[in-house]
């Protein structure tokens, strides 16, 4: 190894954001561990739910099931280093640390637009094509479509890390609450210009096609429920809001991201700076188990039977008058 890779590799990064944060630093200490907690207890149990019933075995359901662990897989990428920064007098990190986060983070973001991708088109077949839906999705076609909702954006996000891996730094204070990849790539002494044409590449490919595929599937849902029942209208809608509202709120989220991070947002406060950079990890995997939780029949009713078996055994097991008969009549 060369001085130059040496001298990488030991040093660390400055994010200079936590400046802004330090009169309420424990306060949103608090508030980030309260959200990690619920982040990770929200999407737990719905995986939970998922494992559990049976009759919740099915592809959307193991679209679902994915999202839910690829935001676990999020939200603990972000969330430990954090809290660790809030409680430290100097936020920093190593430049292995660094692009490892980077690696991260981007691979949360493109995997789950890839599952939403794969969720709309499943919503789509369900729909349009009814009677061929169960000879399209099949089992085996699952299992692909999940496969290469991951292989395919760490594929791509390797190649974008090992390019930036690759560029000689000349500083390293980053203003940011964590690592990010432009962010990275400008700290370079050296014209960046592959860097960022390939990092537009990246985007094109697994954020703005998945969003033009989506668009087009739900384009032709409206369009076959226009010319449907009133009640086939309504269990459409019952059946894509979730999946709409989770999409449309991971889309802004990424929306935020690409702009905070690829343009230098000035004249804004620094809240809405910080909240712009990490809305896509901190709001998408809290909200998302939860909408699917209340929009979702299916599964509201796999938590209510969940729910009252364990009240019925807890009560069962706390009385030691009533006989178990008693029990069984009274459900």
């Amino acid at each position: 190894m060369d001085n130059a890779s040496f001298t990488y590799y030991a040093a660390s990064f400055i994010f200079t954001s936590y400046g802004s944060l330090d009169p309420l630093r424990h306060l949103y200490f608090t508030l980030a561990l309260l959200a990690y907690i619920f982040t990770v207890a929200a999407n737990i149990i719905l995986m939970t739910v998922i494992y559990m019933e049976s009759s919740l075995h099915k592809p959307m359901y193991i679209f679902l099931f994915n999202l839910a662990v690829n935001g676990l897989y999020g939200s603990t990428t972000f969330y430990p280093k954090l809290l660790d920064n809030l409680l430290s007098d100097l936020q920093q990190s190593s430049y292995t640390g660094c692009l490892s986060q980077v690696f991260f983070m981007s691979t949360y973001a493109t995997c789950a637009y890839a599952i939403l991708t794969v969720m709309a088109y499943d919503r789509y077949i369900s729909i349009c094509k009814p009677l061929l839906y169960h000879s399209i999705i099949t089992p085996g076609k699952v299992k692909i479509f999940v496969s290469l909702s991951y292989f395919l954006p760490i594929l791509g996000i390797s190649v974008k890390v090992f390019f930036t891996s690759r560029l000689p730094l000349c500083r390293f204070n980053i203003p940011r609450l964590f690592c990010d990849n432009w962010a990275v790539v400008k700290l370079s002494c050296i014209n960046t210009n592959f860097n960022n044409i390939f990092g537009l590449f990246v985007v094109g490919v697994y954020v703005i096609m998945p969003l033009c595929l989506v668009v087009y599937s739900y384009g032709k849902i409206l369009m076959v429920s226009l010319k449907a029942s009133k009640e086939a209208q309504k269990k459409a809608l019952s059946t894509c809001a979730p999946h709409l509202i989770t999409f449309s709120n991971f889309s802004v989220s990424i929306l935020f991201a690409l702009i905070y991070n690829r343009f230098d947002v000035q004249h804004v406060p620094p809240s809405v700076n910080i909240m712009m950079s990490i809305h896509f990890v901190v709001i998408p995997p809290l909200l998302h188990p939860i909408i699917y939780g209340i929009r979702t029949q299916e599964i509201r009713k796999c938590i209510k039977k969940i729910l009252s078996k364990r009240v019925l055994v807890t009560r069962f097991t706390q009385s030691k008058k009533t006989p178990p008969v008693a029990v069984l009549r009274y459900e």
